[in-house]
């Protein structure tokens, strides 16, 4: 009997970890809904104009709309403890469980930490 509670408790965490897995992941919207998709016709990567595009194409799932944090933390006053450089290094390899956001460009990710290093 004690395994059939311990299977339901392994269960039990792994679908929570999957759902906050899933929460860190967005899908970018159709082509056809005049959405940005991070990609032109051809398939080729288009650049995120603002940094608000960036964040929340790529950040917002986890650090909420307005930066107060969902599954990751509050970003409201992340450049009283962080550089500029710092995020970019942050957002390039990630820390903690945050993961890399490797799909931006250099220079998106440069737009995006310079933006939150402003947050103080």
């Amino acid at each position: 009997m004690e395994m059939v509670g311990s299977h339901w408790k392994r269960v039990a965490v792994l679908a929570g970890t999957v759902f906050l897995l899933a929460a860190c992941v967005q899908e970018n919207p159709p082509a056809d809904e005049g959405a940005d998709n991070n990609q032109d016709d051809s398939g080729g990567a288009v650049e995120q104009t603002t940094a608000e595009n960036i964040y929340n194409n790529n950040c917002m799932s986890c650090h909420g709309q307005n930066l107060e944090g969902v599954s990751g933390p509050g970003l409201k006053e992340v450049g009283a403890k962080y550089s500029q450089e710092e995020i970019e290094e942050i957002i390039m390899n990630g820390k903690g469980r945050m993961p890399a956001i490797k799909q931006l460009s250099d220079e998106n990710r440069a737009v995006l930490a310079e933006w939150l290093a402003e947050h103080k």
